[in-house]
């Protein structure tokens, strides 16, 4: 059994990225509201990790807000310690700091990058007062080495855009330690048109090297990599009705992970998911958490 408990299901989503703090503040009050323990944000397109994890804290009370991920290369070890130390004095057992090596500089070797940098975060030292409850951190991990790191020097491992199958294959790897699975659904049941929006949002992730050496180890083919075919697509966007895609999400559980947080795509920027999100809660969250 995991030390971290983030409840079965979760929120990851872009989103907020494209929205003003107003309605970031509202969307995510509301999906507390509604029963999702968890909220996952990432860091890409300008919202920095700490900071946007601390606005999310201070506009609710009870959800849990997850890093997914802080980039490694964003900030120096000793201001990540110090940003994390604060959010875990302020919000306590709220706040879990997820790292990982996205946007990684040129000729840098992952695994190598993220001990130095564990390495010099836990060397890190503040005048700081210590927070009454444990700062909490998870990795992002695809290979078996990573996850290893994961298990042997955080709280878990972190895997965006994975398989039933990897998610099988993680949880070998990483023992008790926590496992939280990111996986993407679309709200779409024509096939043709379904796979045309996924195929869009799989793209980035199609044409890097790393990301590339996932799908490959998962045993797909340059063919299913290049452009995604069906099977690689429906693999890693779950498309249909809420029915369909509550069924393949619990495929997760029942590889062994831990949680499940779901991003919703084929929303336009600028838009909202919350009907999106409304109807997975009602399918996926248990009842009585529903409205509080």
């Amino acid at each position: 059994m995991s030390e971290l408990e983030l409840g079965r299901f979760g929120v990851w989503t872009f989103d907020f990225e494209h929205q003003p703090a107003s309605a970031m503040r509202e969307s995510v009050r509301e999906l507390e509201e509604l029963g999702w323990p968890a909220f996952w944000v990432p860091e890409l397109l300008g919202r920095e990790a700490l900071t946007h994890a601390g606005f999310l804290l201070a506009a609710t009370e009870r959800i849990t807000v997850v890093n997914g991920i802080a980039q490694i290369w964003s900030r120096e070890p000793r201001w990540t310690h110090g940003g994390a130390k604060l959010l875990a004095d302020a919000y306590p057992g709220r706040h879990v700091l997820g790292l990982g090596f996205g946007g990684a500089r040129p000729g840098t070797k992952p695994l190598r990058a993220m001990r130095q940098y564990l390495d010099d975060l836990d060397a890190a030292t503040d005048v700081n007062p210590a927070p009454s409850g444990p700062m909490r951190r998870i990795l992002a991990a695809y290979g078996p080495k990573m996850l290893e790191l994961a298990r042997e020097r955080s709280a878990g491992a972190h895997t965006y855009h994975v398989t039933v199958e990897h998610t099988a294959q993680a949880r070998e790897v990483l023992g008790d330690a926590f496992l939280g699975v990111e996986h993407a659904v679309l709200f779409e049941t024509d096939p043709a048109k379904a796979r045309e929006i996924a195929r869009e949002h799989l793209h980035p992730y199609l044409t890097q090297k790393y990301n590339v050496a996932k799908f490959l180890r998962l045993g797909y083919t340059e063919a299913d990599i290049d452009g995604g075919s069906d099977r690689l697509v429906d693999d890693l966007v779950f498309w249909g009705d809420v029915d369909t895609i509550a069924a393949k999400l619990h495929g997760h559980l029942d590889a062994g992970a831990d949680h499940v947080g779901i991003q919703v795509i084929g929303v336009e920027p600028g838009a909202s998911a919350m009907p999106h999100w409304r109807r997975l809660a009602e399918a996926l969250l248990p009842r009585a958490s529903i409205g509080g």
